[in-house]
């Protein structure tokens, strides 16, 4: 009679880690939305991936360098500053691994976030926002929290604006669009937050291929990476308020800003013609990857990211219905 061991050697189709299930999400092609003689438009799903987020692929990535670099010690706790995606994906990997975390974030972002992240076991310190708009102050805000904690309990602060271990999780996101589109690509676009992923992505597919055009996309009402003014807006894991540390001149060719009405009706009509769910940042990438489209024409591809479920914001203004 074999061992169980021996079945699990055997068994080479089943994962023992739900960490095993980051990464690889499928890329589709956009059929309804899409303008007449635009380029063709694909969508990375990252909404596949265990939390719902392209998040859940740089906070594997952080964790995993902290451990290996000897920085995460064992039974050391780990604090960051998040608007929710972050937080929930470093929830899952703090979870999957068994390390306690503390999450900062604030009543700016939607509570499905929240609950999900205490759900993993996180323990919450919310920081008040003003008029439940994200704005600089805000940020820095939970920034000051987050360090407070590290100071106070000796925690592993995984720094997501800094964090430049973050980077070969995108480098890999990369390489598997290269690998889907068989190297036809010629535009990249995405919401730029932290702008870890825009960079990594960018770095990657430009040694891969150096014309490929790269398009950073913010919110109109807080466009400083354009040269405007901060203000306060309510896309989701987007636009900072100030220039974020992992931004580099160089990383775009061009910067596209989208309101936040524009990027919820984008939304929604994302999931009404396309039966795609996905939050606000995902409409202001679709709203900036439309425009690129009508640019390039038929004979081109673009390729931009579904970045996280819209399950994720069914109590925010985006899917309730007095607010549609």
């Amino acid at each position: 009679m074999a061992s169980s061991g021996d079945n699990r050697a055997e068994d080479a189709g089943i994962d023992h880690s739900v960490l095993q299930r980051i990464g690889n999400t499928p890329l589709l092609e956009l059929r309804r939305v899409v303008p007449e003689d635009g380029a063709r438009i694909l969508l990375k799903l990252e909404s596949v991936n265990p939390t719902g987020s392209m998040k859940d692929r740089m906070a594997r990535a952080m964790i995993e360098a902290g451990i290996r670099s000897g920085r995460l010690k064992p039974g050391q706790r780990v604090v960051e500053y998040t608007g929710g995606s972050t937080g929930v994906s470093l929830s899952l990997v703090c979870a999957a691994l068994g390390f306690d975390l503390s999450i900062v974030t604030s009543d700016a972002f939607s509570a499905e976030k929240r609950r999900h992240m205490q759900a993993l076991g996180a323990e919450l310190t919310i920081v008040p926002s003003q008029g439940g708009g994200m704005d600089a102050a805000l940020t820095r805000n939970m920034i000051a929290a987050a360090r407070q904690i590290m100071e106070q309990t000796d925690a592993f602060w995984t720094d997501q604006l800094n964090n430049t271990d973050q980077l070969a999780a995108y480098h890999a996101m990369a390489d598997e669009i290269w690998a889907q589109t068989h190297g036809r690509i010629d535009a990249f676009v995405q919401c730029t937050g932290t702008a870890a992923c825009i960079r990594g992505v960018a770095e990657r597919l430009r040694q891969l291929k150096p014309d490929i055009r790269i398009v950073a996309v913010e919110p109109a009402e807080s466009a400083v990476l354009s040269g405007g003014t901060s203000g306060a807006h309510k896309i989701e894991g987007a636009g900072a308020g100030f220039v974020v540390p992992l931004w580099r001149e160089n990383i775009a060719d061009t910067i596209i800003p989208v309101s936040t009405a524009d990027a919820m009706a984008m939304a929604r009509r994302l999931a009404r013609m396309e039966a795609l769910f996905a939050g606000t940042s995902t409409g202001a990438n679709l709203v900036a990857a439309l425009a690129v489209a009508r640019e390039l024409g038929p004979e081109a591809t673009v390729v931009t990211v579904l970045c996280d479920t819209g399950i994720k914001y069914i109590s925010t203004p985006l899917y309730r219905d007095d607010e549609a």
